[in-house]
């Protein structure tokens, strides 16, 4: 084997990069990162009804997003597939695999009657070893694996220890179909053969794939990889992830406002650890991860925990890349894109905005009283606030807003303690109604903040529409 680890990452497109893959692919990426290995993409497209180009690039561009990258292009498992034939017909040669020309009848009758006897469903080797001579004409032939009969296979995994199964479990599979196909189990080995695939990390629930493909590089006298299965990732409830619990796809979790470094960092810590550390750094990943840290019971996907470590990474965010990625979900909500004033005022914003939201949709939504235009629609929460006496005070406060020379939060906030102070009032009952009149909600970032950054022109024109109102 080689001397750094090479990996690979292999998925099926047919349909989205699901949010365990992602685990997946991260766990391989930071193995191979941290050993000075190689990380290779594999895309198993050989299901070719459900294999689609969108699918492809949709597992590109999540990769792609969560900062994921592989070595050399992206290898497609059906364009090899006269490899996998190939490797067939030389196991045939050597003794290790036969053709087996049932006819899918009599495999039906088989199985139903195997059902009958309450016995397992697998092939009984009728063809493993009759003679060419016996070769019906009208049926076009499988190859089948002549697994070992007797003793056992044992898989020393890197995550789950030492794991035996019986040979009698497991019966000649098909490698090679009736139509010249290769069935996965075949093309997995002879493309991480080929790739010289070192160790093959993947979710457990390939456990019982691996010592049908174990039995493989065996027939064939190849080298068998280091393999290492993850414990699946759960909901909440316990059951296995799905729709149902919120959207396992990638692109969805983008969609919603997560951040790259947020999802990476979260799907690090389902059944690996370091410690008690919670919020670790790419850099840190990278020199922490092994297969020591991770742990062999499953792991449930909690929601509270992926915003509160999302929260984190938006408070530490640049506050221009933070206006970028927000500035999408404040022009669908408007209708149109800001100007690059406007996202130079939602930058200017950000201090105080990103300590408040858990994701950038939240983000957006907190922004866009900003770039609103004509009058709020309030609650009735709101209008209370915005009583006859209220509007008064504000209109007054208004006037000595307008005489200020320079308009900073800092100044306004002066001007609204000496007129509490001298008409005896408490601030929050002069600031609650400014709130609402400049943002149409009763909360909101730091409300002096606020006004200076809309200026004092607009400042000024939201509260005149409240008297107006």
């Amino acid at each position: 084997m080689a001397s750094s680890p090479i990996v690979r990452f292999a998925p099926s497109p047919t349909g989205f990069l699901h949010i365990g893959s992602a685990r997946t692919a991260l766990f391989n990426w930071l193995y191979a990162k941290h050993h000075n290995g190689k990380m290779l993409l594999r895309i198993e497209d050989t299901d070719r009804a459900r294999s689609t180009p969108e699918s492809v690039q949709t597992i590109l561009e999540g990769m792609t997003w969560l900062g994921l990258d592989w070595e050399g292009d992206a290898i497609s498992q059906f364009a090899r597939f006269e490899r996998h034939a190939e490797v067939a017909r030389q196991m045939v040669a050597n003794g290790t695999a036969y053709y087996c020309y049932a006819s899918p009848q009599e495999l039906e009758e088989m199985r139903a009657e195997q059902k009958a006897k309450g016995l397992p469903q697998r092939y009984d080797g009728r063809w493993r070893d009759r003679p060419a001579g016996d070769a019906p004409k009208d049926i076009k032939p499988v190859i089948r694996l002549k697994a070992p009969q007797s003793g056992e296979t044992t898989v020393n995994d890197a995550v789950m220890g030492s794991i035996t199964v019986q040979n009698a479990q497991l019966d000649d599979m098909v490698l090679l179909r009736a139509d010249g196909t290769p069935t996965y189990m075949h093309a997995v080995v002879v493309d991480d053969h080929d790739m010289n695939i070192t160790h093959v990390i993947r979710g457990d629930d390939h456990m019982t794939n691996t010592f049908r493909q174990v039995q493989i590089y065996k027939a064939m006298g190849w080298d068998i990889p280091i393999f290492a299965h993850m414990p699946m990732i759960l909901g909440p409830d316990g059951a296995k992830l799905s729709k149902r619990h919120g959207s396992p796809a990638v692109s969805d979790y983008r969609e919603r406002g997560y951040l790259p470094e947020a999802i990476r960092n979260y799907l690090l810590r389902l059944c690996w650890s370091h410690g008690d550390d919670e919020i670790i750094s790419l850099e840190q990943a990278i020199a922490w991860f092994d297969f020591d840290g991770v742990g062999k019971s499953p792991a449930r996907f909690d929601f509270v925990k992926l915003g509160s470590i999302n929260a984190h990474y938006i408070k530490e965010s640049d506050n221009r890349r933070l206006a970028g990625l927000a500035e999408p979900f404040i022009a669908k909500t408007l209708g149109q894109p800001l100007s690059m004033h406007q996202i130079d005022l939602l930058t200017r914003a950000m201090p105080d905005l990103k300590t408040r939201a858990q994701t950038i949709v939240e983000l957006a939504e907190m922004a866009v009283f900003y770039f609103h235009t004509g009058p709020f629609t309030m609650d009735d929460k709101t209008k209370k606030l915005l009583t006859p006496e209220a509007m008064q005070h504000l209109k007054e406060l208004a006037a000595q807003m307008e005489a200020l020379a320079d308009f900073t939060s800092e100044n306004i906030e002066s001007l609204f303690r000496a007129y509490a102070e001298a008409t005896g009032l408490k601030l929050g009952a002069l600031a609650q109604p400014l709130r609402a009149a400049l943002t149409g909600s009763t909360v909101s970032p730091p409300i002096f903040g606020v006004a200076a950054l809309l200026g004092k022109n607009e400042a000024l024109k939201r509260i005149q529409a409240c008297s107006d109102g």
